[in-house]
């Protein structure tokens, strides 16, 4: 099968210091596929060798066997790049920046009205097509600009952040036309949101210091956002060295006087047997709830693994 997008031994530096070392990443079907990392890590290095903004000090990339160093113009025509800072004019209308981008992207004048028509209904625009962005609300801006970076049939789009700083129903909206758009295209979503890589990634792909620590599917990399922990409640609760008897137990700690974080084995029954023991004991337990990894502790973890 051949890939859709191939990033071969791809390193960067700025002046003396290493930004990316050795990234290889290799993407052979339509969806969405996450890249992550923490700050500094090299993500936003990676994503911008990508798509055209920064030439690599070594290495290649490739969409649909194009190479992107020896023939850059016709490989960027099968890239879309959305950046967490939207590159909107706001002085124009919805119209007029969606005619001057499919310009720019040297769609044909003829066929100029059709891929506008065509991203304005993707997209949900069609009913403010005059109105200036400006006066336009997040949601509908970042609608915008997702649909410039697909006006012109890309094999690729690169969404960086796409949902921040929107409200829950706008998130929800945008998250949904990401999906729809990823039928069609391989989408590489840049994201700190890890209800968003749940949501929505199919593989995953993270960087930490330079390097590509982790690369699988999401499946796989949810076995490391496991539940490792649980919040409990009580009235009355027990020594923590106490619940260290209960079978799957390994450390609990006192964070008030009534609740209890209790880390265990990996086995989610533990729970029901703190009910039991609580029931039995007279704790009076309120509440009890799992805990999962955050995106930090993950990468953290995971980058430690990796060396």
């Amino acid at each position: 099968m051949n890939s859709i997008v191939k990033i071969a031994g791809l390193s960067h530096r700025y002046n003396t210091s290493w930004a990316i070392q050795d990234i290889n990443i290799e993407i052979q079907q339509h969806g969405i596929v996450g890249l992550l990392g923490s700050n500094g890590a090299g993500k936003s290095t990676t994503m911008n060798i990508l798509c055209g903004v920064l030439t690599p000090t070594q290495g290649e990339v490739f969409i649909n066997d194009i190479s992107l160093k020896q023939e850059p113009e016709r490989a960027k025509q099968e890239i879309g790049f959305l950046p967490q800072v939207l590159p909107l004019y706001m002085d124009l209308t919805v119209d007029e920046y969606l005619r001057y981008c499919a310009g720019i992207r040297s769609i044909e004048k003829s066929r100029i009205p059709a891929a506008m028509k065509e991203v304005k209904q993707r997209c949900g625009l069609t009913d403010i097509s005059q109105r200036l962005i400006r006066n336009l609300s997040g949601g509908y801006r970042q609608r915008v600009g997702i649909a410039q970076a697909i006006i012109h049939q890309p094999a690729i789009v690169v969404l960086d952040e796409p949902t921040n700083g929107l409200d829950p129903n706008q998130i929800v909206e945008v998250r949904s036309l990401i999906k729809d758009i990823a039928k069609e295209r391989v989408v590489l979503l840049s994201t700190h949101i890890l209800s968003e890589v749940h949501l929505l990634c199919r593989d995953i792909f993270m960087i930490e210091s330079g390097r590509i620590v982790f690369a699988d599917t999401m499946d796989a990399f949810d076995n490391y956002l496991a539940a490792h922990s649980l919040l409990a409640t009580m009235e009355t609760p027990p020594p923590a060295e106490t619940l260290l008897q209960i079978e799957g137990v390994v450390r609990a700690e006192a964070i008030s006087d009534r609740q209890l974080r209790i880390y265990f084995n990996g086995d989610r029954a533990v729970a029901e047997r703190i009910v039991l023991a609580s029931a039995e004991r007279g704790w009076r337990l309120s509440e009890i709830s799992m805990e999962k990894r955050s995106l930090d502790e993950t990468f953290a973890r995971i980058s430690k693994m990796s060396k």
